[in-house]
């Protein structure tokens, strides 16, 4: 058809010409918009190859089949072929589980006989500090997801103030100018003031057409990263000049016969405002300067950063369950598999952005952010802690993990948590207050390492299903192996060690009877109660109310009746 309009004339030519430019280009600008397609090519080519191979020589057979039996026989086999792929592959999820086994062939595994300790803990979990920055917002704005990353040597909340994805036109004609970079060990995050920083950023992820961020990141993709890479999470962060970028974790699919996601480094994103050479940039060659994860460590600001996303590491935190082998995770197995516990109040699952300090424990894996992970048996009664896992989160091509379960400590694991708050604080309503992000919390605490989970209680608005934000949020502290609560008092960190201590410590003085802590100091506790009067005897010397003296003179009587008891 095409060949005989061609044959018609000069001016048909022409317009044949013409309309294969406009379609070339039409194409070359759109490529963000196919590019998805591309990308489920790249995933599923093996299958897509053998779904084809089959019909195929099905067909063939079909039409070299004379018999009416016989053509039926074809058809009922390649539809039995057919079907079994799609039952095997996707209702049975092997295609996942092969695809898993991949990542985990492809892992650079660690053992660590020590577990790290945590610093820099952060207060609010991630749905209070989105809620809270919403409150601070107007009607037109909206505020990206907040990641946990590291500006200057301070880990922050950092999210986007951009224009409401409620209101089209803004969308298409607004900037991003404005970014929210609050503290994260904080409890009193402030949205405001030097906390509410300007700055321009021509594309978001919030606006429209080629201002979109995975549609710019997308336009500068090369042939070959179309097929291979796709963008996923979005950082705000300063570079090494002190300037704020945006910052686009990429994956990038790996394999033939069953691709799976790694991390593919990262697309960074200058500010600077929108204007017709932005938007000609944008649409031609897109926007971003990429960089490989081998040349990441010539970027300060992105080492020890958070950079990786999240469905990468969740994806590889899984695969631990065949460290047991391809068959351990099979249903009529199973010894040591193990699943990432996901609780259905928390709004924020695993993994949990923690800053850990390596430094002491004989390994090579720096000290900064890393998600964490409690994996647990697979069996939805087994709420054991098995194994933690430590994944660099700017993308160090290693996965750090340690075995609870051969070491036989019998640590309980997230997924126990919850009914621990809720059974020490049975006078809270808990149809609108729930326990949230049961994040690891390690200190060296009387001659050891003693490992907790640290959560916050976030209420909960029954008409929006969304976490409110408090300001003052209360915390509980819970010892992973004694399974005892510790209420712990936000505005004072530096107290929290010693509470636990205050709580617990004479509880692990009976138990740990090979701890040389408690044989270095056997008058810790009586030390500790004298302390306690001193200072309630400085509280009486300046209060003058007898029900207080009253009060605090029955605490002394009963302190001191403890230490008579304790000396018989």
């Amino acid at each position: 058809m095409i060949k005989n309009y061609w044959n018609k004339g000069g001016k048909q030519k022409f317009i044949v010409i013409f309309l294969s430019l406009i379609l070339v280009l039409a194409i070359f600008i759109l490529r963000d918009d196919f590019q998805p397609g591309l990308l489920f090519l790249r995933k599923y080519i093996f299958i897509i190859i053998l779904c084809f191979a089959a019909l195929y020589f099905g067909l063939r057979k079909f039409r070299r089949t004379a018999s009416t039996g016989g053509r039926l026989l074809t058809l009922l086999v390649i539809g039995l072929f057919l079907g079994g792929l799609y039952f095997v592959g996707w209702h049975l999820k092997m295609y996942d589980y092969i695809k898993t086994y991949n990542v985990f062939n492809s892992l650079n595994r660690v053992e660590i006989n020590e577990l790290p300790l945590t610093r820099n803990e952060r207060i609010q979990p991630l749905m209070n500090i989105f809620s809270m920055a919403n409150e601070s917002v107007g009607e037109t704005k909206d505020v990206s997801l907040p990641h946990l990353v590291r500006i200057d040597t301070i880990n922050k909340w950092t999210m986007a103030i951009q224009p409401t994805e409620k209101y089209a036109w803004q969308g298409m004609t607004d900037n991003t100018e404005e970014v929210f970079a609050v503290s994260s060990t904080t409890p009193f995050p402030r949205f405001s003031s030097e906390n509410r920083i300007p700055v321009t950023f021509s594309i978001g992820e919030s606006l429209k057409f080629s201002r979109n961020t995975y549609n710019a990141v997308v336009q500068r993709f090369n042939i070959f990263q179309l097929f291979n890479m796709e963008p996923s999470d979005t950082y705000y962060m300063k570079n090494d000049k002190g300037a704020w970028v945006q910052v686009v974790s990429l994956i990038k699919w790996k394999g033939f016969f069953f691709p799976y996601p790694t991390f593919g480094g990262v697309m960074v994103v200058e500010n600077g405002a929108h204007d017709f050479n932005d938007y000609i940039e944008r649409i031609l060659i897109g926007k971003g300067t990429y960089i490989a994860p081998e040349e990441m460590r010539n970027y300060p600001y992105l080492t020890k950063q958070n950079t990786l996303a999240e469905k990468v590491s969740r994806l590889q935190a899984e695969s631990l369950k065949f460290i047991g082998g391809f068959s351990d995770p099979l249903p009529w197995n199973m010894e040591t598999a193990v699943k990432i516990p996901d609780l259905p109040d928390d709004q924020n699952q695993q993994p949990f952005v923690t800053d850990f300090d390596f430094s002491d424990t004989k390994s090579d894996a720096y000290t900064g952010l890393y998600h964490w992970f409690g994996l647990e048996p697979v069996g939805d009664e087994r709420t054991s802690l098995t194994y933690s896992v430590f994944i660099p989160a700017d993308g160090t091509d290693k996965l750090y993990y340690y075995d609870h379960a051969s070491k036989k400590q019998g640590y309980a694991g997230v997924s126990a948590m919850p009914l621990k708050v809720i059974e020490s604080r049975k006078e809270f309503d808990w149809s609108v207050n729930k326990p949230v992000e049961f994040r690891p919390y390690i200190k060296e605490i009387a001659g050891r390492k003693r490992m907790f989970f640290l959560s916050t209680i976030s209420a909960i608005r029954d008409e929006s299903k969304k976490f409110d934000g408090s300001a003052t949020p209360d915390l509980a502290l819970i010892d992973s192996e004694y399974r005892d609560v510790i209420w712990i008092d936000a505005k004072h960190p530096s107290q929290w060690d010693l509470n636990v201590f205050e709580q617990l410590g004479e509880a692990w003085k009976e138990s740990e009877t090979s701890n040389d802590y408690f044989k270095i100091n056997p008058n810790v506790f009586k030390d500790q109660n004298k302390a306690v009067i001193d200072s309630i005897n400085i509280k009486l010397n300046e209060n003058k109310n007898d029900l207080e003296i009253e009060k605090l003179q029955k605490q002394i009587d009963s302190i001191k009746a403890l230490e008579k008891k304790a000396n018989k």
